[in-house]
Formats: structure tokens, C-alpha cells, sequence
């Protein structure tokens, strides 16, 4: 089974990075995680890094509500990265939200791969790993 080599969470919820870095780890499924507590921090990290495609997230795990720059807002400045056409990165958004709004919008965002429920589940990120 191929694996992701990085993946990164965009949360600041701590509990829920606790208990996905404890799946993740426990799947053995991510070579290296990296946490930002808001998508300001995880933005300015991409564009510090456009010309540095290793250290890219191959995954991102967005969370919709955090304080600085929420998940909506990182997810319209990152639609004018200029990413390298050989480099996805594969967004999914990662939300306690039961929102059908929020779900609509999610899956209705051209840069968004699926809307997750939180808690991300072993099963979960077993199918995310066979998709990509």
C-alpha cells in the first residue's frame, strides 16, 4: 500500500491534532505530519515553499473555524498560489460543522476533494491513501 509523505493539519482544535496524529501514527500511512493552528500560518508555509516541492503537503487536512484566517478564507487565497502543475496537493476539509450549507460549499469548491466529519477514522484514511 503506497503511503503519503506529507501531511498537513490546519486546526486548532487540540484534541482533535492529538487523537489524528495518534491515527495517523497508528496507520502508518504519513511519513511526516505538520500542524498549523490557522491558515495564515499553513499559506505563508506554502508560498515560503513553492520553489521547495519536497517540503509541500501532499494532503491537507483544513478545518473550516479557526481563528486569523478560517478555512474559507485559506481556501480562496490558496486558489491564486501558482502551484508547480506536477505538484496536488489534495485538500480535504476536516469539520464538526453538520451544516448542510457548509457541506454544499465544501463540495461545490473546485480546490476541496471531500468534507470529512470529524473524527478522522483508520478506515478513512485508508480509502483517502487508495484514491490518491
Amino acid at each position: 500500500m503506497s503511503s503519503i509523505k506529507n501531511l498537513t493539519l490546519i486546526d486548532d482544535d487540540e484534541v482533535f491534532i492529538y487523537l489524528t496524529r495518534k491515527t495517523l501514527n497508528k496507520t502508518n500511512l504519513v511519513d511526516h505530519i505538520r500542524v498549523f493552528e490557522n491558515g495564515l500560518e499553513a499559506l505563508n508555509f506554502i508560498k515560503n515553499n513553492l520553489d521547495n516541492q519536497d517540503e509541500l503537503p501532499e494532503v491537507i487536512f483544513l478545518d473550516l473555524s479557526m481563528p486569523i484566517m478560517d478555512g474559507w478564507q485559506f481556501l480562496q487565497e490558496f486558489s491564486k498560489l501558482k502551484l508547480d502543475p506536477k505538484k496536488t496537493i489534495t485538500i480535504y476539509i476536516c469539520s464538526s460543522s453538520i451544516s448542510p450549507d457548509d457541506v454544499a460549499r465544501a463540495k461545490s469548491n473546485s480546490e476541496v476533494s471531500d468534507f470529512i466529519f470529524k473524527p478522522i477514522t483508520a478506515e478513512k484514511l485508508y480509502d483517502i491513501v487508495d484514491r490518491l
